[in-house]
């Protein structure tokens, strides 16, 4: 595979790799007011939503590249109005994100996988999906594979996008800034659900999603560690792992490709009515 070296800002200490596992020692519940409970002796996280209030987690560490992995089972039943999140972010206005999040429905009906990418404070790079399972009868794994080259999300190791880094070409790609993770359930029933249609069945509360098996095999940032001279990500990178050089073979590419005819119902790439300027920049490249 092709390295390519990259005249990036990176802490010093991107030699050292996370490893994820343990709830107690990787994450803190950030909001919720004892809705978010760390269960099965740190192996799981449950978050709660009533008619209050939502609930949150984020990691303890902040990344800067790497593979990160969470097992989810979402809400059941008629989870209407309900958003389940998981996503890497840094701060400020000009933020870099990269999103999972999940849109709930009426019972019966399949929920919305919403993924986005911001760069520099810029989103609206929406890619939606319907999933080929039942996302609340089993946990499935989430994946963002995030290195200098490519986003990658993928479930339960299937790719289903692929978001490169063409800055060659004039498209900002999230590389600078070291994000953390964060996890929350919360209402969004003024949207989230068939455009707001759909509200959150309050006498169903308390509504409860899962987590278990969050991995971060990533490249960990420390406040006040000097800066990485340019050029040694290329010789660093056989110490970090396959992530590093990780991009769509033939046979992950037509799996993804597979996922999107079959299962995409929303590509910003395509909508046209949105942009009528003209599609962003990275829709024409490929």
């Amino acid at each position: 595979m092709r390295t390519v070296a990259l005249g990036i800002v990176a802490m010093a200490c991107l030699v050292a790799m996370a490893q994820g596992g343990n709830f107690f020692q990787d994450a803190e519940i950030s909001w919720g007011q004892g809705r978010g409970k760390i269960v099965d002796g740190g192996r799981g996280l449950d978050l709660t939503l009533d008619r209050s209030s939502g609930s949150g987690f984020q990691s303890k560490n902040e990344y800067l590249f790497g593979k990160i992995d969470m097992q989810i089972k979402l809400v059941p039943g008629n989870s209407a109005g309900t958003v389940t999140t998981f996503y890497l972010s840094s701060q400020g206005e000009t933020h870099d994100e990269i999103d999972f999040e999940f849109l709930g429905n009426v019972t019966g009906e399949p929920y919305t996988l919403h993924t986005n990418v911001f760069t520099q404070g810029q989103g609206q790079r929406e890619q939606q999906f319907r999933l080929w399972f039942d996302p609340t009868q089993t946990f499935h794994t989430y994946s963002i594979i995030w290195n200098p080259q490519h986003i990658i999300f993928a479930v339960d190791g299937t790719p289903i996008r692929d978001f490169k880094n063409q800055e060659a070409r004039g498209v900002a790609f999230p590389k600078s800034q070291p994000m953390r993770l964060y996890a929350s359930l919360w209402n969004a029933d003024d949207w989230a659900t068939q455009g707001g249609r759909v509200k959150a069945d309050w006498s169903r509360a308390p509504f409860v999603a899962s987590f278990r098996g969050f991995n971060a095999d990533a490249c960990v940032w420390s406040a006040g560690a000097q800066r990485c001279p340019v050029g040694t990500m290329e010789t660093a990178a056989p110490a970090r792992g396959g992530w590093w050089n990780q991009q769509l073979n033939d046979m992950s590419y037509r799996r993804m490709r597979w996922v999107q005819r079959k299962f995409m119902i929303y590509n910003y790439c395509t909508d046209t009515k949105r942009f009528p300027q003209g599609i962003p920049a990275e829709c024409k490249l490929r």
